[in-house]
């Protein structure tokens, strides 16, 4: 039985949207990876997932909420919460690694450069559109929201206070922000050691309980 027919025979109505959303996103997913030179438009989404375009528009309205369903999920695929959840390891370090996670990636200076060139030509540049700059604001607030969540998990256990957790998230995204730029500028001295005292000294200022008034 076809793809496209058999979520209608099995699945109820609402799981039967669940299936196709998540059809479209994964084919989606699966054109920006595939190196074919091919990009996620609609048609060419509609096509790999199996569904004619309109089907599509149904669940994406624009080609912003495809973009975003997209990027939303290349973020979650690549910043898993395995390591904060495995509370047999001290917070202070499961945070101080999920940290770690974004930024290890980019593993050279050279690497470093070419992702910050690529930014700021795709993302911020006078050539960059409006819906490559919405893209990175969907980039912007998945690390945030991801951030935000490993904190949330911390405070459930009792190992970081109530607070703030968007501010603390914003803090800690900006100093993983600032130790890949200063990655790209190649910066002197034992990267990898600097980089993780830096982390560690950002996570030590979110983790320490705040003074009474």
């Amino acid at each position: 039985m076809p793809l496209r027919y058999s979520c209608q025979v099995r699945l109820s109505p609402r799981r039967c949207a669940i299936d196709t959303r998540t059809r479209i996103v994964k084919a989606a997913t699966e054109i920006l990876y595939g190196g074919e030179g091919e990009k996620p438009s609609v048609r060419a989404v509609a096509a790999r997932a199996g569904i004619g375009a309109s089907t599509l528009r149904h669940y994406f309205p624009t080609q912003q909420s495809l973009m975003s369903a997209l990027l939303t999920a290349v973020y979650d695929e690549s910043l898993p919460d395995d390591r904060i959840r495995d509370a047999s390891a001290p917070a202070r370090r499961r945070l101080i690694e999920s940290l770690w996670s974004i930024l290890d990636p980019v593993a050279s200076a050279a690497e470093a450069r070419a992702v910050w060139e690529g930014v700021f030509s795709s993302f911020i540049g006078a050539s960059a559109s409006d819906q490559a700059r919405a893209g990175y604001l969907v980039l912007e607030r998945e690390a945030l929201r991801r951030i935000e969540a490993w904190l949330a998990i911390l405070e459930a256990e009792g190992a970081l206070q109530q607070g703030d957790n968007p501010a603390r998230a914003r803090f800690l995204l900006t100093v993983v922000d600032g130790l890949s730029i200063e990655r790209a500028l190649a910066a002197s001295g034992s990267r990898i050691e600097n980089e993780r005292a830096t982390l560690a000294f950002a996570v030590d200022a979110v983790l320490t309980k705040a003074a009474p008034d």
